[in-house]
């Protein structure tokens, strides 16, 4: 897998580097700044790139511009952010318009190496990972609606679902089997009156966060 990383830090920058290379992936170009990003992926059109959000000469948002900016050059092209902390706009932002190949990560799941590459790579294939407290924030803003209903066990459901993980890595989260998490989807979606469709597919996790940001 073939990867641009746009990030200011140094130290970061280059644990990405040592990262990707030791798990057996190209790393086709770096950046540290905003306007560097375009022209970077424009040339090496890579398998995902990995920006953070924020980066000179501003440090607002220059990281989610360029995605979006390389996304209407290069639709297909999957989009890790990473950034220092939660900020809602920014992942709504991302995900609008039914995208795929999209994920907002706090840079501390970096240091979680398993769970960074899981994520990098469920991107690359065109899937979605959202931060896990990106989604609790989400869920935490909706007040008096039919989350209120879901059990324990519906509500890690959801915010598991929400963080892009099929049925299958669902089920081994939760020690329960597949059949139950079946069930535990199904009751959700009866639940938030959402599309019943159980197949697993970046259509129902859009889904899950339309209803959760609305």
């Amino acid at each position: 897998m073939r990867v641009v990383i746009a990030e200011d830090n140094a130290l970061l920058r280059e644990g990405l580097v040592l990262l990707l290379t030791s798990s057996g992936h190209e790393v086709a170009g770096v950046a540290a700044t905003g306007p560097e990003i375009l022209p970077l992926l424009l040339e090496h059109r890579p398998d995902v790139a990995v920006l953070d959000v924020r980066l000179p000469p501003g440090f607002r948002d220059e990281g989610l511009r360029a995605a979006l900016a390389a996304r209407e050059q290069l639709p297909e092209l999957p989009v890790l952010v990473l950034s220092q902390y939660v900020e809602e706009t920014y992942a709504t932002e991302l995900l609008g318009g039914g995208a795929r190949g999209v994920g907002y990560l706090l840079k501390d799941r970096v240091g979680r190496v398993d769970e960074f590459l899981d994520a990098l790579e469920r991107v690359a294939s065109g899937g979605t990972a959202l931060d896990p407290e990106v989604v609790t924030e989400l869920m935490a803003r909706r007040r008096d609606d039919p989350l209120d209903s879901l059990t324990p066990r519906e509500r890690e459901v959801l915010g598991l679902m929400a963080q892009g993980h099929d049925n299958g890595t669902i089920a081994r989260s939760m020690v329960v089997t597949e059949r139950a998490v079946h069930k535990h989807i199904g009751n959700v979606f009866l639940k938030l009156g959402l599309p019943s469709s159980d197949s697993g597919g970046h259509r129902r996790v859009l889904a899950v966060l339309a209803y959760l940001d609305a």
